[in-house]
């Protein structure tokens, strides 16, 4: 590894990773609401 800079911080390489997990933990949310029937506030007793 030629780049031996820090990884920490607002990044290009922490933003796109936080981009994946978010755009991952939607997609596992939606399936979840479309299997259960129920919103993720009721899932979790808050409504």
């Amino acid at each position: 590894m030629d780049n031996q800079e820090t990884k920490l911080g607002f990044t290009e390489f922490a933003e796109a990773w936080n981009g994946r997990l978010a755009m991952l933990g939607f997609v596992i949310g939606v399936i979840t609401e479309y299997v259960t029937g129920q919103g993720i506030l009721s899932q979790i007793g808050l409504m």
